[in-house]
């Protein structure tokens, strides 16, 4: 079953989706936050329909660099499936939970602020890389973090990159190669499981999907192939930060 919006609107997001993936991708990032930003910004799509957007455009978007970080060697299985074996099946369960909007609405604005001040550290140098990787937690400590962090991708719609690329950055456990192949697998694992959880509940398809598809991943190309030496990236990520701020303001202001 299709949701319909007015064509302007499906045209708007659209570009929306298609300028952020660009963005997002030329500075190293898949832009599961930005699709969130765009739709709160420029629909009124209920909580099930945006997980179910967000979720769909991180699949395709996914793919493509998880294709790319497997040819180039970078993707170790070690730091992934500590992480991913209880994430997975929890980000199902996720997908399975629809929110109320009044629940809903501050967790995605807590999300997009959580995603704007990532993104501000990474632009200040607050948020480094560190040069020699630490070695990985306990095993116990990476399933129970993989466990939160699958349930939020799934309730949320993220696909879980948001949350694990950061904590792999703060606490040194991966090198930037590294953590980003496993973010990518990540995100697409658990984009999967959200999506099985969603389609028990069979929800309405925007009808502009399609074009929505096609919008992120032509923006995740050109925005990986010019890539972030052509651009400012710090000037990226703080415009990138600007949005969500806006966006996770509109979340909150509207929760009600």
């Amino acid at each position: 079953m299709l949701a319909s919006l007015p064509i302007p609107t499906e045209l708007l997001l659209a570009a929306s989706i298609l300028a952020l993936a660009v963005l997002y991708s030329s500075v190293g990032h898949a832009g599961a936050s930005g699709y969130l930003a765009a739709m709160a910004l420029v629909t009124q799509f209920p909580p099930e329909q945006m997980k179910l957007v967000a979720l769909t455009l991180n699949l395709f978007v996914g793919a493509i660099g998880t294709w790319r970080f497997l040819r180039a060697g970078h993707f170790d299985w070690g730091t992934f499936w500590p992480f991913g074996l209880v994430a997975i099946p929890m980000a199902f369960v996720g997908g399975l939970w629809t929110l109320p909007p009044v629940v809903f609405k501050p967790l995605i604005g807590s999300v997009l602020l959580f995603a704007a001040v990532m993104l501000i550290a990474r632009s200040t140098g607050s948020l480094r890389t560190p040069e020699t990787p630490r070695s990985m937690p306990g095993r116990t400590t990476a399933i129970i973090s993989g466990a939160v962090l699958g349930l939020l991708a799934g309730l949320t719609g993220t696909g879980g990159g948001i949350f694990l690329s950061p904590l792999l950055i703060l606490t040194g456990w991966a090198d930037s190669k590294r953590t980003a192949a496993v973010t990518v697998v990540f995100v697409l694992a658990n984009s999967l499981a959200g999506l099985a959880g969603i389609a028990t509940e069979t929800p309405s398809l925007p009808s502009g999907m399609m074009m929505y598809v096609v919008a992120a991943v032509g923006g995740g190309l050109i925005g990986s192939g010019l890539g972030a030496n052509r651009f400012p990236g710090r000037g990226i990520r703080l415009l990138l930060a600007c949005v969500l701020l806006i966006a996770s303001t509109k979340m909150f202001l509207t929760m009600a």
